[in-house]
């Protein structure tokens, strides 16, 4: 006779007694004595901590020294954090804050939603966050917002020692371009790929362009840095590159406040060193290919005048596509019997082998838009309106401590400088070192005088990312908002729109946070 015996009633009771294996991640941003000594104290806790509960079990500690936060890719131990939850080694995972588990809000919520696909939830003790509990992502998104904020000021830091770099031409370029390695800090040529860079110049002053260029050497399957196929993109960057003619412009492009590069058109200074390296063509014909590229563009401009795309459209070049980089252009598509507007990126119109992005509906992104408000709406009283005070007092002691270190740097400098007065009036200078060193003294002191009179300016009347949330929660109030999309709002809070994919959009709003939205279809 068959015996059967019901496995569910044999294991629950073994299944009450299993203890929940909780691990813990710390990380400190630099490898100084002093951030050591505060991963030493956080092992200690967390260990503690979670030994002390008796329905918990130590799952060990990870955590990540010396290494920078806003990248996931750059923090070793909390990969492996995650591969070990992802092998079943982990229930549930305690850290200190988000601004220690991720500075990166798309990173964030990726690890999250990872995480709880495989049932393992995250405990952010600052915020007192449980992910488990969560019933929508909202809040995280937020928060993660404010740990950009927070990654942001302290980098500014560090970008005062690299200007001072640019400026002595002493910067080293860690990634040079194809044609150049970095050997020991300096920038040697690599024979092979310079070769290909002077095919590529006299190609140019033949009357080649860029697209013709380029078919050139893939037809010729010569390799591209990262082995990626020529682009015609590519040629007209390499042909514009001053490097190749051995000099150097600093800061061609800047790192914002979210972590998103951009080319610099102003916003900041740069600086340009000549004879920085050993060139690859000569001053005379890089001069020439200039002139060819300016022509060539010239031409093409009166050519395509007519068809000029012109913003028109409250959403003209805020839909950015996340795949290449390009905007999104609006036209009109046709089907059997009837026609609709959408969005189509400019990279996959012109070149569909490099982008792959799809159009979208102008009725579904706007129908997008307005689920996004609707749910800030709905969080608007226990979210929002909280988050509020609290950025508005973030914001206000961040300038403050800012305002409180230029006056502290302004009085070393102004010793330095009556220090320098002295050894010159005691004849302890030469007159050309003296008047060298006074002036590299009074340019920062001046840039330091600029940006605190910025600072002070703002708290009277300076726009600052609290008011522009401050705007929002006014524009969500029950007597304005009628849960439906309207033209003004979107040109109101939106910066811009990221196509993630053709299923998810990133609303970049102009008071700081990016948000991730499921298209509406």
């Amino acid at each position: 006779m068959k015996k059967i015996t019901r496995i569910n009633e044999l294991e629950r009771p073994l299944l009450s007694k299993t203890k929940l294996r909780v691990a813990a991640y710390a990380r400190v941003s630099t490898d100084s004595d002093e951030q050591l000594v505060s991963l030493k104290a956080q092992r200690e806790h967390y260990e503690t901590y979670i030994k002390s509960n008796s329905e918990w079990e130590f799952a060990g500690l990870y955590y990540d020294e010396g290494i920078s936060g806003t990248k996931k890719e750059k923090r070793p131990e909390l990969l492996r954090m995650i591969r070990d939850c992802e092998n079943g080694k982990i229930d549930f995972i305690v850290t200190k804050s988000i601004s220690r588990f991720a500075r990166n809000t798309m990173d964030c919520l990726e690890l999250v939603r990872s995480l709880m696909d495989i049932g393992v939830y995250i405990y952010f003790e600052k915020e007192n966050l449980n992910t488990g509990d969560m019933e929508s992502e909202l809040m995280l998104s937020i928060l993660s917002g404010f740990a950009e904020e927070e990654s942001a000021s302290i980098s500014q830091n560090t970008s005062w020692s690299i200007n001072k770099k640019f400026q002595n031409g002493s910067y080293i370029i860690g990634s040079p371009p194809y044609g150049y390695a970095n050997v020991n800090g300096e920038m040697v040529i690599v024979p092979e790929e310079a070769e290909v860079i002077k095919r590529i110049f006299a190609e140019c002053l033949s009357g080649k362009g860029g697209s013709i260029i380029a078919k050139g050497l893939n037809r010729d399957k010569i390799p591209a840095r990262r082995g990626n196929h020529w682009s015609p993109g590519t040629v007209i960057e390499m042909l514009r590159n001053e490097k190749y003619k051995g000099d150097v412009l600093f800061q061609k492009t800047y790192t914002d406040s979210n972590f998103n590069r951009h080319i610099n058109n102003g916003e900041k200074d740069q600086f340009y060193c000549k004879n920085h390296h050993e060139p690859i063509i000569s001053r005379e014909v890089f001069s020439k290919a200039q002139k060819l590229i300016a022509e060539r563009a010239k031409n093409r401009n009166k050519s395509i005048a007519k068809n000029t795309y012109q913003n028109r459209y409250v959403l003209s070049g805020r839909i950015i596509c996340g795949e290449c980089g390009s905007k999104f252009r609006r036209k009109t598509n046709y089907s059997v019997g009837r026609s609709y507007v959408a969005w189509s990126c400019i990279g996959h119109i012109e070149d569909k082998n490099s982008c792959s992005m799809l159009f979208l509906r102008d009725g579904e992104i706007k129908a997008t838009f307005a689920t996004m408000m609707n749910k800030l709406a709905f969080s608007r009283k226990i979210i929002l309106e909280p988050l509020y005070e609290a950025i508005n007092k973030i914001d206000e002691e961040c300038d403050l401590e800012r305002i409180d270190a230029i006056d502290k740097r302004m009085e070393q400098l102004n010793e330095e400088r009556n220090t320098l007065i002295g050894l010159m009036t005691k004849g302890f200078l030469e007159p050309a070192l003296f008047n060298k060193e006074r002036n590299v003294l009074d340019i920062e002191i001046k840039n330091l005088t600029a940006e605190k009179t910025n600072l002070v300016m703002s708290f009277t009347n300076g726009t600052s990312q609290s008011d522009e949330v401050k705007a929002l929660l006014d524009y969500l109030s029950v007597e304005k908002f009628d849960g439906n999309y309207t033209d003004e709002a979107f040109e109101t809070f939106v910066e811009n729109i990221i196509v993630d994919s053709r299923d998810e959009l990133i609303f970049k709003m102009k008071c700081g946070f990016s948000l991730k939205e499921k298209v509406v279809r």
